[in-house]
């Protein structure tokens, strides 16, 4: 199977097309208030619900920039000690926030027993290059050392995150690995991640157009972001590897930015860090949003959980 002709699971072309033929302006055409709605339309569409819990509460941490929106997810009333999962949701810096990816956030919890945090960080373009991964460093911080406000106490730190927040789950574990946090970092999960400039990959030029993330969604992020490409903050695969954590990484067949995450995955096997690489094969990006327009979505997820569990338990 070349690239030219890419291989599409039947379910995943039923969404295509659906999408294909569905009207609407292009990204460009939005202002960033429009395109964050249609972004939550889309999930609430096409995500599997969500899951009941025996927590779900809004709270607050202290930012560089002031307090910090963050949703606690459990599937117990009260634990023990043990790790806790911190999670940044994806749409290019610009357009998430804790309501887009809240059915997902209770599929973590369900699947995994562990308490989820999710962060709220600050967006572009009204907060462009570094707030965000600032944001997420402070909040991750502040899980790692506040037993207390939280009500949980982490032993250790799972951060995890989707295409955006697969960018930021690998910048918060290398701002750690810098500069200690309370508790370590014990495994790291970025989905769909950004990790080395995709302007000139060869998966943006095969998956420019028609895969649900496209060419110029990135560019309207970018521009509104205003990364500094050369800040490994911006562009993880800049920084050292060596010592990483553990790691999931995850990236989908026909994702415009599957090379960058690819990039990401030699970079930890040249550093000998240990990490299970899944491709989604025949899926795009947001997969992990997807659920309930395309049902196999749900078992790649499940397959990211197992290889969770998998890692946690061969470095407990």
């Amino acid at each position: 199977m070349t690239d030219q002709t890419p291989y599409v699971r039947p379910d995943v072309r039923v969404l295509l097309d659906m999408l294909a033929a569905a009207p609407g302006p292009a990204i460009t055409e939005l202002s960033p208030a429009e395109a964050r709605m249609g972004y939550q339309a889309l999930h609430d569409m096409a995500d599997r619900p969500a899951r009941e819990l025996a927590v779900i509460r809004d709270l607050s941490c202290p930012g560089p920039a002031g307090d910090i929106p963050l949703r606690l997810y459990d599937t117990r009333e009260s634990r023990g000690p043990g790790p806790v999962i911190v999670f940044y949701h994806g749409g290019g810096f610009v357009i998430g926030d804790l309501d887009t990816h809240h059915n997902l956030c209770t599929e973590i919890a369900h699947q995994m027993d562990l308490p989820v945090v999710a962060v709220d960080y600050r967006c572009a373009p009204e907060a462009p290059f570094p707030a965000a991964i600032e944001d997420c460093v402070a909040a991750t911080r502040w899980v790692a050392g506040s037993p207390a406000e939280l009500g949980r106490s982490a032993t250790g730190l799972i951060p995890i995150g989707d295409s955006a927040g697969g960018n930021a789950t690998i910048v918060v574990t290398q701002a750690l690995m810098r500069e200690a946090a309370a508790v370590p970092v014990v495994l790291q999960v970025p989905i769909f991640p950004l990790a080395s400039d995709w302007a000139k990959s060869k998966s943006v030029a095969d998956f420019a157009e028609g895969y649900v993330l496209t060419r110029q969604a990135m560019e309207f992020f970018e521009a509104a972001y205003l990364p500094d490409k050369s800040d490994w903050r911006a562009m993880p695969i800049h920084a050292a590897h060596e010592g990483t954590p553990p790691t999931v990484l995850v990236t989908a067949s026909l994702d415009p930015i599957r090379d960058s995450g690819r990039d990401y995955g030699a970079a930890l096997s040249l550093a000998g860090v240990d990490h299970i690489f899944i491709e989604v094969r025949g899926g795009t990006h947001s997969f992990t949003n997807l659920r309930q327009a395309v049902p196999s979505y749900q078992t790649d997820l499940e397959n990211v959980f197992a290889a969770m569990k998998l890692l946690l338990a061969r470095h407990g």
